[in-house]
């Protein structure tokens, strides 16, 4: 990686950092504040959780493709503004409804495809792994700071809608770097009939959709994850939310050293498939932990331990492996879709969960998830080889 290849994917880095990380802040304390809230219900938890992943999913690939003609930057300063927005919706709100229609507003801005094609167009072949390792390492960072800081945050800001004021304010933040920071590179232009052709190729290729359905299934799984979590943290595990650092603190930061150990490592993609079956196997493993965990410290901080390495190490390499199997002019709309897979998991995992939650409790819902993971991690096993022995073509046809 050249010294300016290092600059440009920093500069990005910390773009989509400060986006990320005002996405994530609200995790930690959401289903709690809801809670509190008049006329709240587990379904309506859900919603709010999960409704942002509307959007994503409706616009992931439009702007894909729209960046793919007019530029990347553009369109990213459109996605952070209607993001920005959003979060000014939510931070002004006095009730459920406010949240709910604050987080379907941040859900329009959906840039993470097109923010992952201008990494990629910011580097190149030989050093592209690193530069979207560089960008996955830091939104799995600004997950893990999130983790840690979202419910110290809140009870200094005044609660969730505090959270949402400082998201806005890091948005902004998050433009000027752009502008300021990151270089510009022209992306590679296609014709207007390109569109459907680039959307008919992602899906044709067995390669990226089984990466697609990963990026559903884990989002789907980590909404689920906090529509629950919270509950267990503070009604299974007697844990206020000035205690629940005791199992945040100790998983984020096994989390952080693995991922900062396994990275650097994952050059060929023969480790990085077995690093995404692993992690499958982790994240069930965890999750059937913590449906356990009623009254155990000790098997709470296990399921976290392993649930947050695992979404981590995910969270951080399979953008990476899209862009190396998608086409160079067609890469905006393969890390659209992509994108669009997770937050259509993001849909459905807060609607499950809320459902699942007022049906068949918190235990339930955590075993469910165990199940869905461990199946995920089938499909991984039986999709392995076809992504292995395809490697070298997908990569040849680079430029």
């Amino acid at each position: 990686m050249t010294k300016q290849e290092l600059r440009s994917a920093l500069a990005l880095a910390l773009v989509v950092g400060l986006r990320m990380f005002g996405l994530f802040l609200v995790l930690p304390v959401l289903a709690l504040d809801l809670q509190r809230m008049p006329g709240v219900t587990p379904w309506l938890i859900g919603v709010a959780l999960g409704i942002y992943g509307i959007g994503h999913l409706l616009l992931q690939i439009p702007l894909g493709l729209l960046s793919d003609h007019i530029g990347r930057k553009p369109v990213i300063t459109f996605g952070l503004l209607l993001f920005a927005l959003g979060s000014l919706v939510a931070a002004l709100a006095h009730g459920v409804d406010g949240i709910i229609l604050g987080r379907a507003l941040q859900g329009t801005g959906a840039v993470t495809g097109a923010s992952q094609a201008l990494a990629a167009d910011l580097s190149s072949e030989h050093s592209r792994n690193a530069v979207m390792g560089i960008l996955g390492s830091m939104i799995g960072l600004a997950f893990l700071l999130a983790m840690l800081l979202g419910s110290t945050l809140a009870a200094h800001l005044g609660g969730l809608q505090g959270l949402f004021g400082l998201t806005f304010v890091l948005v902004l933040v998050a433009i000027v770097a752009l502008w300021l920071l990151v270089p510009h590179a022209p992306a590679p232009r296609t014709h207007g009939s390109e569109g459907l052709a680039a959307i008919m190729h992602t899906l044709r290729d067995a390669r990226l959709l089984t990466l697609d359905v990963s990026a559903f299934v884990l989002h789907g799984l980590l909404t689920l994850f906090f529509v629950v979590m919270p509950l267990q943290l503070a009604h299974g595990l007697h844990l206020a939310v000035g205690e629940q650092w005791r199992i945040y603190v100790p998983a984020l930061l096994a989390a952080g050293l693995v991922m900062g150990g396994a990275l650097p490592r994952l050059r060929g993609l023969d480790a990085s498939v077995r690093v995404t079956q692993a992690s499958a196997l982790l994240l069930g493993l965890g999750l059937l932990a913590l449906a356990f965990a009623r009254g155990s410290l000790a098997l709470g901080l296990l399921g976290a331990i392993l649930f947050f390495v695992a979404f981590s190490l995910l969270e951080a390499s399979m953008p990476g492996l899209v862009s190396r199997m998608a086409q160079p002019a067609r890469r905006g709309a393969a890390l659209g879709a992509y994108s669009a897979a997770q937050f259509f998991g993001v849909i459905i995992g807060g609607a499950v969960g809320g459902v699942l939650l007022g049906a068949i409790g918190v235990r339930g819902v955590f075993i469910v998830g165990a199940v869905v993971a461990l199946s995920w991690l089938l499909l991984l096993l039986a999709s392995g080889a076809r992504l292995r022995q395809s490697a070298p073509a997908a990569e040849s046809g680079m430029g």
